[in-house]
This record gives C-alpha cells, sequence and structure tokens, in this order.
C-alpha cells in the first residue's frame, strides 16, 4: 500500500439531511463540497446515474478546515435498534485540567444548545467526587454522544 488510508466514519440513519445538519451544528463543520472536478453534488450525481430521487439519501459533512475526519450519513431501511459500540464525543470542556465550574458552564451551554437543535439528553456521568463529567445524549435519530 502506497499510501495511508484516510478516516472516515459513516452514520446510518433514516434522513441523511436532517442528521446531517444536526452534526455540523454540533462540531462546527460544513458540508463537503463535490470531489474534484465537478462543480455541484447534482452535477456530480447526475454524472454518476444516480436517480434524482435518491439524492437526498446522503450527506457527508467536514471540518470547515478542511483538516480531520470526513462523516458521511446514509439513508438505511432498518431504525437503529441497540446501543452504539462506537460514539462521537463533543469535546466542549477544555479537559479536566480546567477549573470544574468553567468545564461544566461548557456542558452544560452546549448540551441545551443542541437539545435546541433536536438533541435529547439521555444521562449524566459524574465522578466519585460527584462532580460532573460528561453529558449522555441522543441525535435526532437516538444515536448516542457524549458532551465532555
Amino acid at each position: 500500500m502506497s499510501e495511508h488510508p484516510q478516516l472516515g466514519i459513516t452514520v446510518d440513519c433514516a434522513d441523511a439531511q436532517v442528521v446531517a445538519r444536526f452534526w455540523c451544528r454540533a462540531l462546527g463543520y460544513v458540508e463537503a463540497p463535490p470531489p474534484q472536478g465537478w462543480d455541484d453534488w447534482p452535477s456530480f450525481l447526475t454524472d454518476h446515474g444516480v436517480p434524482e430521487d435518491e439524492w437526498g439519501d446522503g450527506a457527508t459533512i467536514r471540518p470547515a478546515t478542511g483538516e480531520g475526519p470526513s462523516i458521511s450519513f446514509l439513508k438505511v431501511p432498518e431504525p437503529k435498534t441497540v446501543k452504539n459500540r462506537v460514539h462521537l464525543d463533543v469535546k466542549v470542556s477544555g479537559g479536566r485540567h480546567v477549573d470544574q465550574a468553567l468545564r461544566e458552564t461548557r456542558i452544560r451551554a452546549t448540551e441545551a444548545d443542541l437539545v435546541a437543535h433536536g438533541a435529547r439528553s439521555l444521562r449524566e456521568d459524574v465522578g466519585d467526587d460527584g462532580r460532573l463529567d460528561h453529558v449522555v445524549m441522543a441525535d435526532p435519530e437516538g444515536n448516542e454522544f457524549c458532551v465532555v
């Protein structure tokens, strides 16, 4: 293998557009541009024979800087039925070395914003000292993630 593989994350979902918009908000990501050589997604999809009624079945987002992993969302027919074995962490607190009150303020503000945009809070995880460590949440389709 001459090149190192790149990391891409794919999330199965029922509505790729809704879930992609949510994760853009949660992570500060943007819609990924079409592949090089195409001016827009409709041109790319048309050139690859994707029927127009399937154009909303997928979406890809990436960091605004272009650096870091992309996340793709793919419409699948089956609903989510069990807990995720892999999940994303939305890291906003600054880490455990940051003052606990500031960490908690950052976590709570992000939690409130994401709830306002379709997420649900599932539970809080606190350390042995009773301090908030992170909040476990679910995106609009029930995929678990943590705000840390």
